[in-house]
């Protein structure tokens, strides 16, 4: 059995995913921070570091092959197992209409939304499987629920972004999937919804904060052995698909 809890959360030098490394940090767990911009994440991993917190830098660009292996090998030269994998990193895309949004813009999103979490799921699967029981995290979102949003009398539907809907709804339907070729691994993989929180995602308009926004995804990250999978959550339980 391995001495120390282990996580690597991607899109961690601010918001959610910051303070989803910062919640995992005060439970105990050395957290690498996966951030694109080195820079940045060492001033977020200094300041988490003088707080305390077993935090280290990991420099990844979800959306590009080749930075997810180097940080894939990187990691593998500094731990032998990950005890939870975080799929935070995440854009919006451009606040374009819906009938104007090209679909150059909308694979640009997907790059980052569905085709990162698959990226570094798969590339860092070797230190999953070698934890006793890992656990998979993808941040999704209310607007990825088709059945929120196709309810047009909802709140939901104001916020009608093609790309950054889709993408997340995408990116349930892998959450499904990896959950169900991981199982027999002991591996559990579900899809998180943080909610409308303040961030610079949206400009700081959300009524939640980031405090609340991680909950979700640090309680599935830390899930039990009889814990769910293939599901997704919002701060209160069961969120619809």
């Amino acid at each position: 059995m391995h001495d120390r809890h282990t996580a690597l959360v991607t899109g961690a030098n601010k918001g959610i995913g910051r303070e989803i490394v910062r919640q995992l940090a005060g439970r105990g767990y050395t957290v690498w921070m996966g951030c694109r911009d080195a820079q940045r994440g060492e001033q977020a991993v200094q300041a988490l570091k003088q707080a305390g917190m077993d935090v280290h830098l990991l420099e990844i660009d979800v959306a590009d092959d080749e930075s997810v292996a180097r940080a894939a090998r990187a990691l593998a030269g500094q731990t032998d197992h990950l005890d939870a994998l975080v799929n935070n990193a995440g854009i919006l895309g451009p606040r374009a209409h819906a009938l104007e949004e090209s679909t150059t813009q909308m694979l640009a999103t997907y790059q980052v939304n569905v085709f990162g979490a698959v990226r570094v799921t798969q590339a860092f699967l070797g230190l999953l499987k070698a934890a006793r029981c890992a656990r998979v995290v993808n941040v999704s979102s209310g607007l990825g629920s088709l059945t929120l949003t196709s309810d047009f009398t909802s709140r939901y539907s104001g916020f009608n972004h093609l790309g950054y809907n889709s993408s997340k709804a995408a990116l349930n339907g892998v959450t499904v999937s990896l959950a169900n070729a991981l199982r027999e691994f002991g591996i559990k993989v579900n899809s998180a919804d943080p909610g409308y929180v303040a961030t610079d995602f949206n400009d700081h308009a959300g009524p939640r904060t980031v405090e609340q926004g991680a909950t979700p995804a640090v309680r599935l990250a830390t899930l039990d052995e009889d814990g769910p999978t293939g599901r997704f959550f919002d701060e209160y339980g069961p969120q619809a698909w």
